[in-house]
């Protein structure tokens, strides 16, 4: 591989990867109304990007994009953010790549699952220490299950019905280069 193909791959993951967690950053700075509080749309940029990306740049989006968005929105749970959305990023990311190599779709599917799980516990154990109180942790229980199952649903619907996993295959794996 040339120098110049190489840069041009890490340019092209480079700036898919800023765009994904700037979408992030955007869907953490509202919700939808429910009873109780707001339902984010954040995870379904999450399990994209996670699925489509490597473990770090899975985890930039994730983690630091959702870091960034509470930062500028909600600044309470930023680090609970950061951890729970990093380490689901990874973890889908880990199974997507690395797992069931010959079953992506089901491994992506695994993934997205145990994503889901993983902010739903580190939410809910987050919001009890942030706000010290296991009974609104509990209220917010349902929500958490929610947000976490729309991400890993409509995530795997874009990646794999809409075919954005075939688009960003065709981006990086190109084999011209364009500007030689």
């Amino acid at each position: 591989m040339s120098q110049k193909q190489y840069r041009k791959i890490t340019t092209i993951r480079l700036t898919v990867t800023g765009v994904l967690m700037a979408m992030n950053i955007a869907l953490s700075s509202f919700g939808i109304p429910v009873p109780g509080g707001r339902l984010y749309l954040c995870d379904v940029v999450i399990s994209l990007a996670a699925i489509l990306l490597n473990p770090f740049e899975a985890f930039v989006v994730g983690g630091v994009g959702s870091f960034l968005g509470d930062l500028l929105f909600y600044p309470a749970p930023m680090f609970v953010s950061l951890v729970t959305h990093g380490l689901q990023a990874a973890v889908i990311s880990v199974f997507s790549h690395k797992i069931l190599k010959s079953k992506p779709i089901l491994a992506s599917g695994i993934g997205v699952t145990i994503g889901a799980v993983i902010m739903v516990i580190g939410y809910t154990l987050g919001k009890i220490y942030v706000y010290s109180t296991f009974e609104y942790a509990m209220v917010k229980l349902p929500y958490e299950i929610a947000q976490g199952a729309i991400g890993a649903i409509f995530g795997m619907l874009l990646c794999w019905k809409c075919g954005i996993h075939k688009l960003f295959d065709t981006m990086i794996n190109r084999k011209t280069d364009l500007f030689a």
